[in-house]
């Protein structure tokens, strides 16, 4: 009875999203475990196949170091941000487009779910500018071809889910004078999430959520109001690099995206038991 219990709990969830939406950025685990990528990928798919209408904008980050040490390239960041000079943009292109993009895409087919990959360059799919020079720290700094998003060609992706495929996005950025731009993945899915009216925008991480305790896994808060956020930062339960990503969910839900959750990737299922089951596993974040 209790697989019988499970899919009834499922049902208005089910009903509640059909047709619906829902953003999935790929992140930490879910893209460097091979059995994490396997279960992402499938539950992926399962979304389609009940109804909605996932697409996928993705990260890679630690395997863009990987790639940079290899060629004797040296990673430079400066408050959490890459800096991308010409060789790096081309190494993130390589990485983000050439290897992880088709990762996923292959995953995906390997479960029965029609995806295709985009870069953000593809057909002006995310305009962008390059990121002002700017202090830091009472330092001058100038990140190189890093993007700050302008506008998202929602057309195509709406085009490619109509037509049942799940776009899988990597987020490189085009200037009006055709120069690549390196972009926060976050970031990117977040206005990817708005600019298309998702209903959800689902981050996968390798935390369990926000936590009340970073050193307590059961202090977890299920749920913050956007209203909540600046308290939440002030008191420094909401550090680090979870800031950019509670920030971009108050951006797009700001911008029109129902509800955007923070969970973690590593746990099998995760995707599945956040959507269908009645207090989920990570933290939601909502208006």
């Amino acid at each position: 009875m209790k697989d019988i219990d499970v899919l009834i709990e499922a049902l208005p969830y089910i009903k509640k999203f059909h047709d619906k939406k829902i953003l999935i950025k790929y992140g930490g685990h879910a893209m460097v475990d091979e059995e994490a990528k396997s279960f992402t990928a499938r539950d992926t798919v399962l979304l389609k196949y009940v109804g909605m209408k996932p697409l996928i904008v993705h990260g890679g980050g630690p395997e863009i170091s990987r790639s940079m040490e290899k060629l004797g390239k040296e990673s430079k960041f400066i408050k959490g941000l890459r800096v991308t000079d010409e060789e790096t943009m081309e190494i993130i292109e390589m990485v983000l487009a050439g290897k992880i993009s088709s990762e996923i895409v292959s995953e995906l087919i390997n479960h029965d779910g029609d995806a295709i990959g985009l870069s953000g360059i593809d057909s002006s799919l995310i305009y962008a500018h390059k990121k002002p020079v700017s202090k830091i720290d009472e330092e001058i700094v100038d990140l190189g071809f890093v993007g700050e998003v302008d506008k998202i060609n929602a057309d195509l992706i709406d085009l490619l889910l109509n037509h049942d495929f799940i776009p899988v996005i990597s987020p490189i950025g085009i200037a009006e004078d055709g120069t690549r731009l390196n972009l926060n993945a976050d970031t990117a899915a977040g206005e990817v999430a708005s600019s298309v009216g998702a209903e959800k925008l689902i981050i996968l991480t390798d935390v369990p959520g926000v936590l009340r305790d970073p050193s307590d896994p059961d202090s977890l808060i299920q749920k913050i109001k956007i209203s909540e956020v600046p308290d939440l930062i002030e008191k420094g339960i909401i550090t680090g690099g979870m800031i950019p990503k509670i920030e971009t969910c108050v951006n797009a839900i700001e911008k029109g995206v129902k509800s955007c959750h923070i969970i973690d990737g590593r746990k099998k299922h995760s995707l599945l038991l956040e959507i269908f089951t009645t207090n989920g596993i990570g933290t939601m974040i909502y208006k």
